[in-house]
């Protein structure tokens, strides 16, 4: 929903209006359910791999992995080492009194979200590639 209704709500704001609507909503989307669903998208892939553990170069383990491995570079580290500092910097926006460079922001929020759907996309579609060589 965020990269493909949101993200062509947000393009055509202006920047006040971008700071006011990101302002009310990135508090609600970090709220604790966020970081639990992501802790959850770590546990399960490893709990899968100890399941799988008998078979470590069988295709649903490797699968799993590479999925695991998405897990952690998007919805993880994306979320914490990029995504959270720029919510920071939007956060602090007076949208009276834009920074000149609100646009690269923009650009940055956008990206962030793209490189962290995409990855959650590939993982789902490699766990569920994983599910079907299992059965």
């Amino acid at each position: 929903m965020l990269v493909l209704i949101l993200h062509r709500v947000m393009a055509p704001m202006s920047g006040p209006e971008l700071a006011r609507f990101l302002q009310r909503f990135l508090p609600a989307a970090e709220i604790p359910f966020n970081y639990i669903e992501v802790i959850g998208l770590v546990v399960a892939p490893v709990v899968a791999l100890i399941a799988l553990g008998d078979d470590p170069g069988g295709a649903a383990f490797v699968l799993t992995a590479i999925g695991l491995g998405f897990t952690i570079a998007g919805p993880l580290l994306v979320s914490n080492r990029l995504a959270e500092p720029n919510y920071k910097v939007i956060r602090a926006w007076d949208p009276d009194a834009m920074p000149p460079d609100w646009k690269a922001t923009r650009r940055r929020y956008f990206a962030f979200n793209w490189i962290r759907a995409v990855a959650t996309w590939v993982a789902f579609a490699l766990f569920l590639a994983a599910l079907v060589d299992v059965f």
